[in-house]
């Protein structure tokens, strides 16, 4: 151990024995210090310090193009009351639901120092030593693992994903891991709404955008089911199994099962194609066969050929990391 200072603030004496301010609120006022964080499609993030309780937060609302809508408004307020619902140790708490003073609505969730699992594979896949260190091949199992355990309960609880990629994984830098960002999110037996026809032409659009030039990541049509590709119902928990698949492939190989250099191509691939195993990659793995079997199932291009449940596949990845510690230092 060093004697540089942790990152992650400390709590003093100043911020929990003060008394409350004569102009004392709840409303929206409460919150200052914004600072904008990163964040992709049509939300807002910030984080901003909560003075009631002095505390930091991560503040999300509309960007301005959208912060009247009817249809962004109603999505904001899914993703706040799915995410909130799904009381898991890897989802994020939620906080509240609240209007900002210009009428917008906004949520405010626990706001987490760390990275994203992306941010993590990049980094491996370019050799970085210190973070292959920290983020050998059983941690990276275990990060999956997690993430499956917050899926499941989504499941069991009427919830389908839809955009389970790396990006949304993250990863804090005590180890918590958390499954985020429900906002495309379906509630199971939901019947189709002018929301869900936006999200499919957010994710259209993205689709044609993400893939335009060799060496670019596509993003989320990497880890697209066959079924979200072709349209066809129904949309269900094998098809975020399908997506967990390919995240596993890309923690063993550092590559994405089904990429092209175009987004047709991609398609083409996810529809037809059978991605060699990933012992073919790396040599280590052939002592763990089992991986190639997951690999291989959780990517079948028929629901009915995955696994059924997301803790089928658990169980199978938890013997695989058993194996995996057994035989190798990966």
């Amino acid at each position: 151990m060093t004697d540089q200072p942790h990152p992650y603030p400390g709590i003093y004496l100043s911020t929990t024995d003060t008394a409350l301010p004569e102009w004392f609120s709840n409303n929206f006022e409460k919150y200052a210090n914004f600072l904008p964080m990163p964040q992709g499609g049509k939300g807002v993030l910030y984080a901003c310090d909560d003075l009631n309780l002095g505390r930091k937060v991560a503040l999300k609302t509309l960007s301005p193009g959208v912060k009247h809508t009817a249809v962004e408004r109603k999505r904001l307020l899914r993703e706040a009351r799915v995410t909130a619902q799904l009381a898991h140790p890897n989802t994020i708490p939620v906080y509240e639901i609240g209007i900002t003073d210009q009428n917008v609505v906004y949520f405010t969730m626990k706001k987490v120092e760390g990275e994203t699992l992306y941010d993590i594979l990049v980094r491996i896949a370019r050799g970085d030593a210190a973070t292959l260190e920290r983020y050998p091949l059983a941690q990276r199992i275990d990060i999956l693992l997690q993430t499956l355990s917050a899926l499941w309960y989504a499941h069991t609880h009427g919830v389908i994903h839809r955009d389970v990629k790396p990006e949304n994984i993250l990863v804090g830098i005590f180890g918590e891991v958390y499954l985020m960002d429900w906002g495309v999110a379906k509630v199971w037996g939901m019947p189709r709404d002018e929301t869900d026809e936006a999200i499919e032409a957010d994710l259209d659009m993205a689709e044609s955008d993400r893939i335009t030039r060799a060496g670019q990541r596509p993003g989320t049509p990497l880890y697209m089911a066959p079924e979200q590709i072709r349209g066809t119902p129904p949309i269900d928990e094998r098809s975020d199994i399908f997506s967990c698949g390919v995240m596993l492939y890309e923690c063993l190989v550092q590559q994405e099962p089904f990429r092209g250099k175009q987004i047709q191509e991609t398609f083409q691939n996810i529809l037809n194609h059978n991605p060699p195993p990933p012992s073919s990659f790396c040599t280590e793995l052939i002592k763990t066969p089992i991986f190639d079997a997951i690999c291989e199932r959780a990517l079948q291009k028929k629901q009915q050929d995955r696994y059924s449940s997301v803790g089928e596949l658990i169980e199978d990845l938890r013997q695989a990391q058993r194996a995996l510690l057994g035989s190798s230092d990966l």
